[in-house]
């Protein structure tokens, strides 16, 4: 008895498939993938995992359906004997040329679609002291972040240098942050916002960022930096550009006695020894 058409019967349930769930990932349950349009760099993560869940969403259905129809199709039945052999298999040059071309294109595609994304007006991750990718558009805002066992604080170098306990930031306005430490290793993660960075003593870490909505946002850090680590949490605010110049005047004011005992601003510290060990 001939063997029925396998290879067929696969490719046409795939494709099937295929074409139910690609449209139903892309366009139904990526939009609400994490972290959110709320920022330019959360808003590209989430057109990047869109864009690898629409390749990664064909094969796993390839390996779903050939999975599904080889335990149906090649099952052993009742009436096989019990020394029955599976049917020969030999190597067919098509299957195996195709398998290698289409792998090596996605695998290609990939590579150069990471490295054009990479290099796209900055990325959410610190990216030391010389960025290769920079954000455009316009003047950016600095704001210095500051780990410390155990709160992160924000200092304004356009502003006189206050250091503030709270983070607020404007709308639509274009940020670099630098990310660093005065004791232990900590990581700023604003994760409604796609961005974290490294907060490590001794080395300035830049991170971009552009708000594109006004509201609030978690901080916390990331990494384990002792014993109230989970101490480290905190809501930021993003806010017109009104709302921001009435606050960080009114924050000037605040510390202005504290901000005059503040040594040089330097966009990183080193420990005082007394501080290393944390």
């Amino acid at each position: 008895m001939p063997e029925p058409p396998h290879f067929r019967r696969i490719l046409i349930m795939w494709a099937a498939l295929s074409i139910v769930a690609t449209p139903l990932v892309i366009f139904v349950f990526a939009p609400g993938l994490p972290p959110g349009n709320d920022s330019s760099q959360g808003a590209g993560q989430v057109t990047d995992n869109t864009v690898l869940l629409g390749v990664v969403t064909p094969i796993a259905a390839l390996i779903v359906v050939y999975f599904a129809y080889a335990l149906f199709a090649f099952r052993h039945r009742a009436d096989d004997p019990d020394d029955a052999e599976g049917v020969e298999i030999r190597g067919n040059a098509t299957i195996q040329t195709t398998w290698l071309a289409v792998t090596s294109v996605i695998v290609l595609f990939l590579a150069t679609y990471g490295t054009v994304r990479l290099f796209d007006n900055g990325s959410g991750g610190g990216q030391g002291s010389d960025p290769v990718s920079k954000q455009g558009g316009g003047d950016q805002l600095q704001v210095q972040v500051i780990g410390q066992q155990w709160a992160f604080t924000y200092r304004w170098p356009a502003y006189g240098g206050v250091e503030t306990p709270h983070l607020v930031l404007p709308v639509n306005q274009p940020i670099e942050m630098h990310v660093t430490s005065l004791d232990v290793i900590h990581s700023f993660w604003a994760h409604d916002l796609g961005i974290k960075a490294d907060a490590n003593p001794g080395v300035d870490n830049v991170v971009y960022l552009r708000a594109k909505k006004t509201g609030g946002f978690d901080i916390r850090c990331a990494e384990l930096c002792g014993l109230f680590h989970g101490h480290m949490f905190d809501t930021g605010q993003i806010v017109s550009n009104t709302a921001f110049n009435a606050w960080i005047q009114a924050e000037q004011q605040r510390f202005a006695q504290a901000t005059s005992k503040l040594p040089p601003y330097s966009t990183h510290y080193n420990p005082e020894p007394t501080r290393r060990a944390g």
